[in-house]
C-alpha cells in the first residue's frame, strides 16, 4: 500500500487528472473575463464587486445552458477521471435543474482546475529553479517573499531533496483535485431519480421487444421447417412415380423458404440497426397463401371465415396470423396428413379462432402436460397482451381431436 501511494502521483493517471485540471482553469477564464468586462472600473468599489459576482454567475449559468454542455462534462469526466456515468437521456428539452446542476458543476471544475493548476506549476517552478541555481554555482533565490540562499556544493544538496518533495506535492495536488471533483461528478451529472426510471423502462422496452422478435422467429422457423420437412418426404415419395407432384412440392419447399428468409431479415435489421430494413406484412390478409402452403404439405384443411376480416386492427391482425400460423404448425407436426378446420370470424368487436385437427392418424400421440409446449406458450402470451381468451386441449372426452381456440377483442378493454 505505501508504494502504491508513493507512486501514485508518478503514473500515467496523474497526467489525466493534471489535464483535467487544465481543462478547468481554462474554463474558468471566459466566465471571469466576461466579469471583468461587465465591472466597470468607474463604478465604486463595493459596486463593482457585487458587478462582477452578479456577472460571473451568469456567465457560469449560460456554460451549462446548452444541452450539450452536460453530455460534455460527462464525457470528460469519465475519460479523464475514471468516473462511469452514463450519458444523459437525448431529450429535446432540459429541466432547468440539469442546467444549473451543470454549471454548478462546472463552477466546481473550474475553481478546483484553477487551484490545482496554480499549485502545480508553482511547485513545479520551483521544483526545476533551486536545482538550477544550486548546480550553476549557487547564489539567493527571492520567491513569494521568501529569500533562501542556496550554497554550491554538498551544502546545497538540500535543494535536491526539496525539488523532490515540490514534484510529489504537485503529483499529490492533481491527485487531490481529481478525487474531489469525482463525488461531485457523480452527484451533479449523475442521473436523476427520473432518468434511471426512464432507463429502466427503455431496457424493459427493449427485452419486451427482444422477446417478440424471439417469438416471431420460433413462429416463423418453426412452420417453415416443419412444412419443409413433410413436403421434402412427399417429393421424396412421389419422385418416381409422380414427378409434377414432386416438383410442386420442391416449389412449395422454394416459396415458404423465402418468407422465412424475410422473416429472418427483418429480425436481423431490427437486432442490428434498431429498425427493420423491410416490413412483412404477415397479416390475415396473408391467410390464403398460409392455408395454401399448408394443403401443399398433405394436410386436409377446411377453412371458413366470417364477418370484415380486412376492418381488424393491425396489431390484432399480425397477432392472428402468427396464432393460426403456430396452431397449424402444432397440427402438421402431429400428422402428415392431418385432417384441419380452421374458422375465423370477426364479429359483435372479437375476433375469434377456432382450429380443430383429427388425432386418429396422430405420429404423436397426446400425453397430458404435451399442451405445455413452447408454440403453445407463444400463442397464450400473445393473446394474454390483447387482453383476449384462449384455450387449447383434447376437444372430445376420447381424445381424437385437438381444439385450439382464441378470442380476442377488436378494441381495447377497459
Amino acid at each position: 500500500m505505501s508504494t502504491r501511494r508513493i507512486r501514485s502521483p508518478f503514473g500515467r493517471v496523474p497526467y489525466q487528472r493534471g489535464t483535467y485540471a487544465c481543462i478547468g482553469a481554462a474554463l474558468s477564464l471566459p466566465p471571469v473575463g466576461v466579469a471583468l468586462v461587465m465591472a466597470s472600473p468607474k463604478w465604486p468599489a463595493a459596486l463593482r464587486v457585487l458587478g462582477f459576482c452578479l456577472a460571473l454567475c451568469a456567465a457560469l449559468v449560460a456554460m451549462g445552458a446548452p444541452r450539450a454542455a452536460r453530455r460534455g462534462c460527462v464525457r470528460l469526466a469519465n475519460r479523464l477521471l475514471g468516473t462511469g456515468l452514463s450519458a444523459p437521456p437525448e431529450s429535446p428539452l432540459s429541466p432547468w435543474g440539469d442546467r444549473l446542476r451543470t454549471s454548478a458543476y462546472l463552477t466546481a471544475h473550474a475553481a478546483v482546475g484553477a487551484v490545482v493548476t496554480a499549485v502545480t506549476c508553482l511547485a513545479v517552478f520551483m521544483a526545476l529553479v533551486l536545482p538550477s541555481v544550486w548546480l550553476s554555482g549557487g547564489g539567493p533565490v527571492a520567491s513569494w517573499g521568501w529569500t533562501p540562499h542556496v550554497e554550491y556544493g554538498w551544502r546545497g544538496m538540500w535543494t535536491a531533496v526539496v525539488s523532490a518533495g515540490c514534484l510529489a506535492v504537485a503529483g499529490y495536488a492533481v491527485v487531490g483535485g481529481a478525487a474531489a471533483m469525482r463525488p461531485l461528478a457523480a452527484f451533479l451529472l449523475g442521473p436523476r431519480p427520473a432518468e434511471r426510471l426512464a432507463a429502466v423502462e427503455a431496457q424493459r422496452d427493449l427485452l419486451a421487444q427482444r422477446n417478440r422478435l424471439a417469438q416471431e422467429l420460433h413462429d416463423s422457423i418453426g412452420h417453415t421447417l416443419t412444412a419443409s420437412t413433410i413436403q421434402a418426404a412427399v417429393a421424396g415419395e412421389l419422385m418416381d412415380s409422380d414427378p409434377q407432384a414432386a416438383r410442386r412440392a420442391l416449389s412449395s419447399i422454394e416459396e415458404t423458404s423465402r418468407a422465412a428468409m424475410d422473416d429472418l431479415d427483418h429480425v436481423l435489421g431490427v437486432l442490428r440497426a434498431g429498425q427493420s430494413p423491410t416490413t412483412p406484412h404477415h397479416t390475415l390478409a396473408g391467410l390464403g397463401p398460409l392455408t395454401d402452403r399448408v394443403r401443399q404439405a398433405g394436410a386436409r384443411l377446411r377453412l371458413e371465415t366470417a364477418g370484415d376480416l380486412a376492418q381488424v386492427p393491425a396489431t390484432v391482425s399480425r397477432e392472428a396470423y402468427r396464432i393460426i400460423q403456430e396452431g397449424l404448425t402444432n397440427a402438421m407436426r402431429h400428422s402428415e396428413l392431418a385432417e384441419i378446420s380452421l374458422r375465423v370470424t370477426a364479429r359483435d368487436g372479437w375476433l375469434e379462432v377456432e382450429l380443430i385437427n383429427s388425432l386418429l392418424d396422430a405420429r404423436v400421440p397426446f400425453r397430458p402436460g404435451r399442451e405445455q409446449g413452447h408454440g403453445l406458450t407463444g400463442i397464450a402470451e400473445r393473446v394474454r397482451l390483447l387482453r383476449g381468451e384462449v384455450s387449447a386441449g383434447p376437444a372430445d372426452e376420447h381424445g381424437t381431436h385437438w381444439r385450439l381456440a382464441a378470442r380476442i377483442p377488436l378494441r381495447s378493454l377497459p
